[in-house]
């Protein structure tokens, strides 16, 4: 699971990371041999009691064995300590070479695939590879090749007393391999329904809102239930198989470790062996059969981890590390899209085809259209979260995947339709978590959003928290801190999905002007709007619907074209004709053209209504 090569590059596997501390892992299969040959000193003392001590009847001999074997015993332990604070620094540095990659994983898959289930099994599945690596199991790997040594040291003492423990280190060897075969389906389903359940826990808690408000906590409460009765079920079979074979395990240790008596009493009693040959093949065999037992204990934990670190290695196979670019120098001339398709994560079909036009700097552009026509897709792609699937977006000249994300986030302004702020203050918020951040670039920001009054109004001002998403804020108040973290440093691109969308006339206002800002700048603002009023700051309109561009120019031109009522053709029910007066009754054209000709010189001809009226 965790091999290791030295050659291999910067890769995505997680296998490959542990092995960066090839020293440390060396180390220990060291410390391992070294505490497997410590591990002779008590069969072997009492070896020497039992046949030297007991039957010379020296006590120096007995005082000199017991502090050689003190001393070995202290070796032993100080090694085991050292050996389990190495194997804890491994896991420590397994979580650090690959944490950065798990939670940039975290937040880069939801835009490239629709998210199943649990969003944050990634780190759970880390959590769980590097506690395995922590944990005293792996030692039962290292200690394994030792089995023969036990198994020949019994073999040298007699070799009925080797067969007896070859026979147990087989039976024990085969339970190990059948718990392997009955264990990995129960822990496979163990991990796939508790992604489950904790997806609907967390829909539960970003939701709590809903639920109260509507009742629905019986039902929601029933739906997890169920999810986690099927987890426990899951989790109860895989304990079963592990438990049940555990206890098979240690109780067939038992009976080999009294078998390995039974056979060296039959031994000692033909007198082909010694009584401490007895004694210590007894311990001999337990100490063979140790690490098979405690593996066998392990293996849910082993196999948890095993699957966890295959399932790391899939996630950073299809989200290799972010390869750095040179930079390229600051934007300042036009925003490029070039007949870009875009299909959402997770889907197959494009939902936004044939786009492209140009903006320069100093323009705004106004994304319009009816609901689902693609407006927000665009937006998304304009900013770089999601990536085209046909065609480029580009800045100056140069796509949007060759500029450095850090670099690139600098130059743009983003407030998504939902507005989502972070755990911490306004001014964090509004300064992108810089921590070098200039506090006058902050306010100036918050003033160009119209939005520093109002955080003023609060009792700790630009340091007051917002809790989890902004839970502190009402709407309005999180879209005009969010607008303000849009301008944060006076990007080049500002693109704002419905900034209006829960604002107040002054809000609406404010964005207007802010909008006028990054013109008068020589930025350029693209605004995705239903309300007139988010678009009176702009130059330019696009008109979007089922997910093509159907207009794009100068605003008025663009409004008048769309705005133009199309001639409908009259509907002429029977019995009637239309005249230059509209839709009248054939009667009262009859009667009028009667009038006309009776009265020709006057030229004064009835109205249709008045036609009517005689009629």
């Amino acid at each position: 699971m965790f091999g290791f090569s030295q050659q291999t590059p910067p890769q995505h596997k997680a296998a490959a990371v542990v092995p960066a501390s090839r020293l440390a892992i060396l180390g220990i299969a060291l410390i391992s041999g070294v505490v497997n040959l410590l591990a002779l000193t008590s069969p072997l003392f009492m070896l020497q009691v039992y046949d030297r001590v007991l039957t010379s009847g020296s006590l120096p001999t007995l005082i000199g064995l017991a502090i050689l074997t003190a001393g070995l015993f202290a070796i032993q332990c100080l090694l085991d300590v050292v050996r389990a604070r190495v194997l804890l620094r491994i896991g420590e540095s397994f979580d650090r070479r690959l944490s950065g990659r798990v939670h940039g994983a975290i937040i880069r898959l939801p835009l490239l695939t629709r998210m199943p289930g649990d969003g944050l099994q990634p780190l759970r599945d880390l959590d769980n590879a590097r506690g395995f690596l922590q944990s005293q199991a792996p030692t039962a790997f290292f200690d394994l090749p030792w089995m023969p040594l036990y198994l020949g040291i019994c073999f040298l003492f007699h070799v009925w007393i080797g067969t007896t423990a070859l026979i147990g280190a087989l039976v024990l060897i085969t339970l190990t391999l059948v718990t392997n075969a009955l264990s990995q389906k129960p822990a496979r389903e163990t991990v796939q329904h508790n992604i489950s359940r904790n997806a609907l826990m967390e829909a539960a808690r970003r939701n709590a809102e809903v639920i109260h408000a509507m009742g629905l906590g019986r039902r929601i409460a029933n739906r997890w239930e169920k999810s986690n009765s099927a987890y426990l079920g899951a989790n109860r079979r895989a304990g079963d198989v592990a438990g049940t074979l555990g206890g098979i395990s240690r109780s067939m240790r038992l009976v080999i470790q009294s078998a390995m008596l039974g056979v060296g009493a039959w031994l000692v009693i033909r007198q082909e062996v010694s009584a401490g040959v007895m004694i210590a093949s007894s311990i001999m065999m337990g100490r063979a059969l140790a690490p098979v037992d405690l593996a066998i204990s392990s293996w849910k934990p082993f196999l948890m981890a095993r699957q966890s670190s295959a399932r790391l290695d899939a996630l950073l196979a299809k989200m290799p590390a972010e390869v750095s670019v040179m930079e390229l120098p600051v934007p300042e001339r036009e925003l490029r899209v070039e007949n870009v398709a875009i299909v959402p994560p997770g889907e197959k079909k494009p939902s936004v085809t044939g786009v492209q036009f140009a903006i320069r700097a100093g323009s705004a552009l106004g994304i319009i259209g009816p609901s689902g026509s693609g407006k927000s897709t665009l937006s998304r792609i304009l900013v770089g979260a999601w990536l085209p699937a046909a065609g480029k977006v580009r800045i100056d000249g140069a796509s949007l995947d060759q500029w450095d994300r850090e670099i690139l986030g600098c130059h743009i302004g983003y407030l998504p339709q939902g507005v989502e702020l972070f755990e911490g203050t306004i001014a964090e918020n509004i300064a992108r978590f810089d921590e070098n951040a200039d506090p006058q670039a902050i306010v100036e920001a918050a003033q160009t959003a119209g939005a520093h009054e109002l955080i003023l109004r609060f009792e700790q001002g630009y340091e007051t928290q917002i809790g989890e998403g902004g839970s502190a804020l009402s709407a309005g108040q999180r879209q005009r801190i969010g607008l303000a973290r849009a301008l944060y440093g006076n990007p080049f691109l500002v693109v704002l999905d419905e900034p209006n969308a829960n604002l107040d006339t002054d809000g609406e206002i404010a964005v207007v002007k802010a909008i006028a800002s990054v013109r008068e700048r020589g930025g350029i603002a693209v605004i995705v709007a239903h309300r007139p009023s988010a678009i009176a700051a702009c130059d330019m309109v696009l008109m979007m619907d089922g997910g093509q561009m159907k207009a794009f120019g100068p605003r008025d031109q663009v409004l008048a074209k769309i705005l133009k009522p199309e001639p409908q053709p009259a509907v002429v029910p029977q019995g009637f004709s239309v005249t230059g007066q509209g839709v009248v009754p054939l009667r009262v054209v009859a009667n009028q053209k009667q009038a006309g000709n009776d009265d020709a010189t006057t030229g004064n001809e009835n109205s249709a209504e008045e036609a009517d009226a005689k009629y």
